[in-house]
């Protein structure tokens, strides 16, 4: 694994803990996408509504990767996806590479976190 991301990955991850709570791993992350991306706010939601948290949270931030492409939103408000290409076979440790640097790239997109501020903060 690259190195280099597990760092920026564990950086964030801190960053994120901070204002969530411990414990945050790459599926709570994703739960925070999803809930981001669905854009109601917190509330309770069913198990069903979870999974579908957790594709929109992969579909969003697998899109700048050619992956996904966001079609519009239902009359609920949910975000839908269309698969523009396969993604490629990979093992455990490659899948969790590219979560994990799709998270970072996600998260400073967005704005919501900052590498440089982050570091300088330790």
């Amino acid at each position: 694994m690259d190195h280099d991301i597990e760092l920026r990955f564990q950086k964030l991850k801190s960053h994120l803990e901070k204002t969530f709570g411990g414990g945050m791993d790459v599926q709570a992350m994703l739960f925070l996408i999803g809930v981001n991306e669905l854009g109601l706010g917190p509330k309770n939601f069913s198990k069903s509504e979870k999974t579908d948290l957790l594709h929109v949270a992969i579909c969003t931030i697998l899109e700048p990767y050619g992956y996904y492409q966001f079609e519009g939103r239902d009359k609920d408000s949910w975000p839908h996806f269309t698969l523009k290409k396969q993604l490629p076979t990979l093992n455990h440790q490659q899948q969790q590479h590219l979560m994990k640097e799709a998270m970072i790239d996600y998260f400073i997109q967005n704005e919501y976190y900052n590498e440089e501020t982050s570091s300088e903060s330790k």
